[in-house]
């Protein structure tokens, strides 16, 4: 995907064969760079996507600066890294942490430091304890005052505090990473019983003077899906049409099912879910159904409480009480967040969208092992692990997150058996992982993990 030029950019630079297409591969997630033992594999600038922390930035990856013959092609390779860091807003030098800066490091990263661009030096290939506290320790290291962040791109060990550096740097300079909506539509699905005003909060978005609305062209499998664009923003409401015809169905009990069936499909290619419900009504039958459909499924909701100016005698504490209440009759949804809006009156629905991007941020929130490291510590202290069927507490080896969108954890524990753990202790640990890094309007998922005797031999 072709990334817009509002996206900041970190530019990989250094010597031949060490590790720059590793490290691109492991930033973006792909395999698009060819890694290879031979010197000057990679000729041709390379760009990609790297999403961290729900934000998104380019990473262009280019050829070693090192040729010794200087042919036509390596004139080539030269000058595409050279304009690769004059379009960069931070340069990443690559360095080879088991050979340690040569003379030519030391010649680029002064060259950069007059410059005046922002740099960071990262020493790659430090899989060893040893070579990474050569790193941290060495006088050698130390490159026109710059030091080197120990990373193993092949391990992928230290890229998330490399990242948290580069993050800081570009909003250092005022090039903060994009927002997923910036970068890629954001699809959202509108779901709910019939009647609670899902066509008129659809009206309301369509009808609003700052939003740049167009139907989607050449998508003939999905024509009813329209763009809503909000200054860099882009938006796909998904279905509209579908949500205009729903409306008109009449057919005793047909409604309710068609309710019901037209979410399961859409929650397929949605991103975020605005769940509408009806401030003058009691929370029928039906909307525990989708609220438990919602739950189970992988996307964002947001609960959008409609028809709030027909609620009379409003005072302070109104809404707290009906979220309140929303969470008892609700409690699947607790994760999600409330907005009180009226559709006929247009009130807070532009709102909506700031709180769409929260969501999609926090959908894509990645947590790193030391930081989760250190909840696990703290959250199996304060609450020993829950014996399920086994004779005794489970003992809890580690916690990884090994997906976003949702957000996936890998919960390690000792045991001889897969139900040795409650799944109270599940629950307990999404609600501890919530208070301390949000995941705002976002599902969790936590998979259990058994290491038996023989696997923790190997």
């Amino acid at each position: 995907m072709a990334l817009p030029s509002s996206v900041p950019s970190l530019a990989l630079v250094g010597r031949t064969n060490v590790g720059k297409s590793t490290l691109f591969n492991r930033l973006t997630e792909s395999h698009k760079a060819i890694v290879s033992d031979v010197a000057g594999t990679t000729r041709d600038r390379l760009e990609g996507e790297c999403l961290w922390r729900g934000k998104v930035v380019k990473v262009i990856d280019t050829g070693g600066l090192d040729v010794e013959q200087v042919s036509v092609i390596e004139k080539d390779v030269i000058r595409q890294a050279e304009k690769a860091m004059k379009m960069a807003d931070v340069i990443l030098v690559v360095l080879d942490a088991k050979v340690g800066p040569l003379p030519q490091d030391r010649e680029l990263v002064t060259r950069l430091r007059q410059s005046g661009k922002e740099v960071l030096l990262v020493a790659n290939k430090a899989e060893g304890v040893s070579t990474v506290n050569d790193v941290l320790n060495g006088k050698d290291w130390r490159l026109s005052g710059y030091l080197p962040h120990p990373v193993s791109a092949v391990k992928g060990t230290g890229s998330g505090d490399l990242l948290d550096e580069a993050y800081k740097l570009l909003e250092k300079i005022d090039r903060p990473p994009a927002e997923i909506s910036q970068v890629k539509p954001v699809r959202v699905a509108v779901i709910g019983q019939p009647n609670v005003g899902k066509s008129s909060l659809l009206n309301s978005i369509l009808g609003e003077e700052r939003f740049i609305v167009s139907p989607i062209a050449h998508t003939t499998r999905d024509p009813n899906d329209v763009m809503v664009e909000i200054g860099d923003r882009s938006y796909v409401l998904v279905d509209t049409a579908g949500m205009r015809k729903a409306h008109k169905m009449r057919e005793k009990g047909g409604l309710e099912r068609a309710s019901v069936e037209r979410a399961r499909k859409l929650l397929n290619r949605t991103d975020i879910v605005l769940f509408v419900l009806d401030a003058s009504e009691p929370i029928a039958a039906q909307e525990r159904t989708l609220a438990g459909m919602l739950s189970e499924a992988k996307v964002g909701v947001i609960v959008v409480v409609n028809k709030w100016d027909l609620v009379a005698d409003k005072t302070p504490s109104t809404t707290a009480e009906y979220t309140r209440m929303l969470h008892r009759q609700l409690p699947f949804l607790a994760w999600a967040p409330v907005v009180f809006v009226s559709a006929k009156t247009a009130k807070r629905v532009s709102e909506l969208f700031d709180l769409i991007d929260q969501v999609e941020t926090h959908r894509h929130m990645t947590v790193t092992e030391e930081e989760l490291s250190a909840f696990l510590t703290m959250a199996t202290r304060r609450h020993l692990p829950a014996r399920g069927k086994g004779p005794s507490h489970p003992k809890v080896l580690g916690l990884v997150q090994t997906d976003v969108a949702p957000p996936t954890f890998h919960l390690t524990i000792k045991s001889k058996q897969t139900d040795v753990l409650h799944p109270s202790y599940l629950r307990y640990l999404e609600n501890r992982l919530r208070e301390h890094f949000d995941f705002l309007g976002s599902p969790i998922e936590i998979r259990v993990k058994v290491a038996t005797a023989v696997s923790l031999r190997k």
